[in-house]
């Protein structure tokens, strides 16, 4: 449900989680719930599923699929449907972007290749972006990694090459570093003023914002909407003492959640968190990754009172 106008894209999008049941299947009524709330948030103008808070390194080709379908019921006359396209294989890729495309998603995000970590050049970028652009005729978003992620992370050379490409609308700039933002921002204003670039560092959103986003993908979100939401109204409203009230309130849990190592426990603690707060039955998250101990849990948990929300 792509709305007309101009910046159709700009906006917050919670990244979603994949609830699971006790049979590590997914659990649908869980995941239609969890989406459906985000609908209920105004300023959230659309979800990012398939991400990685939602597990999409884990899930079979048929599992995504049926994520976007899902998704697509519950909130797609109301919100924007963004699937993330997550394959070390580009063949692989061309078949999930068409399966998300034909499930009801309005736009797709693709991830750089884990494997690209260690080796990747211009030409295997482009070479992947234009394959699945080629396969499928929706809008589509581009992913630049942490600064800790090796070569997942674009240089500016290849990301300038991938911001021109047919149909790019919007960058998840997840550089997880205010300085490396900035340049990453100032750089596709230069060459694609029209891609809309989104702060996504979790703790840096403040920061991010202060400097110049057209909205968020953001796993937070699933969290606390109202608060990401509040902090980008009260930047774009330049009411300082807002944005820093919010800022307040993410700050503690984004380091909670994603401040300590091992950042690949993200997912597991955001999960308890929506647990904690009885959103979530089971919090469950599908191996490799395991249960939090009980420090963890304790910690969250604090981290929430500290927040006011438990």
């Amino acid at each position: 449900m792509i709305p007309a106008g101009h910046a159709p894209f700009n906006g917050i999008y919670p990244a979603t989680i994949c609830p699971f049941d006790t049979t590590d299947a997914i659990d649908e009524t869980a995941l239609a719930r969890h989406v459906a709330a985000m609908a209920g948030v105004p300023g959230c103008v659309g979800v990012l599923c398939n991400g990685h808070a939602g597990e999409n390194f884990v899930l079979s080709r048929d599992e995504k699929r049926r994520v976007v379908e899902i998704v697509h019921e519950t909130i797609g006359d109301r919100m924007i449907v963004i699937s993330g396209i997550n394959c070390e294989n580009s063949l692989e890729a061309v078949q999930h972007a068409r399966d998300a495309t034909a499930a009801g998603a309005d736009a797709l995000m693709i991830f750089p290749a884990n494997s690209w970590a260690l080796s990747q050049d211009a030409a295997m970028a482009m070479t992947h972006h234009r394959m699945i652009i080629e396969a499928v005729d929706i809008p589509i978003a581009l992913f630049q990694a942490s600064v800790n992620s090796g070569r997942m992370a674009y240089t500016p050379e290849v990301l300038a090459q991938l911001a021109q490409l047919p149909r790019v609308v919007a960058v998840k700039e997840g550089s997880w570093e205010t300085g490396a933002y900035e340049a990453n921002r100032r750089l596709i204003k230069d060459v694609a003023p029209h891609v809309a670039v989104m702060a996504s560092g979790d703790e840096h959103l403040f920061a991010s914002y202060v400097l110049g986003s057209e909205g968020s993908f953001v796993s937070l979100a699933s969290l606390i909407p109202e608060t990401i939401v509040a902090l980008d109204r009260a930047v774009c409203g330049s009411d300082l003492a807002a944005a820093r009230r919010a800022h307040e309130v993410i700050y503690p849990l984004a380091k909670a959640i994603y401040g300590s190592p091992p950042g690949g426990r993200a997912t597991a603690r955001l999960k308890t968190c929506l647990k904690l707060l009885e959103r979530l039955d089971d919090d469950r998250v599908r191996p490799p990754m395991g249960p939090l101990d009980a420090g963890e849990v304790n910690a969250l948990s604090e981290a929430l009172v500290a927040a006011g929300l438990l």
